[in-house]
């Protein structure tokens, strides 16, 4: 057995407004729910982007709470990679250039593929790539 795909994936961010607004206002991320304070949740395709509050996240749950999700968290910059053709990795370049938000780098891979990489504002590395980089169609 292995696992089929991500479901979820999670960043760590120290302002959870900054975030949100960049996630559905630049990228366009629907909101899928949110706990003030502590998460914000973003459909992306068939998965799911979690941005959480770390300082909140690494508080055990109560004894009697309904969902005992364990403790986690991470402090620093994370990376996450966005599937994107080529067409929509040019969309992409001038989408974020009108938002005033700075391509950090930009390049095709020497196996095939293209990259371009952003900040988002809690200084996490977000890509958009194709998925010939790693092979994949």
């Amino acid at each position: 057995m292995q696992p089929a795909a991500i479901l979820e994936s999670a960043l760590y961010v120290d302002d959870l407004d900054k975030a949100e607004a960049f996630y559905t206002d630049v990228l366009g991320l629907p909101l899928i729910r949110k706990v003030e304070g502590r998460h914000v949740f973003l459909r992306c395709g068939q998965g799911v982007l979690l941005l959480f509050n770390p300082d909140a996240t690494i508080e055990p749950p109560a004894p009697d709470a309904r969902l005992p999700v364990p403790p986690h968290g991470a402090r620093g910059q994370g990376h996450l990679c966005f599937r994107a053709s080529d067409e929509e990795i040019d969309r992409w370049k001038e989408r974020l250039a009108q938002a005033g938000i700075a391509i950090e780098a930009a390049f095709t891979w020497p196996e095939g593929g293209r990259s371009l990489y952003i900040r988002d504002p809690a200084g996490n590395s977000l890509e958009f790539a194709n998925p010939e980089i790693w092979g994949l169609a």
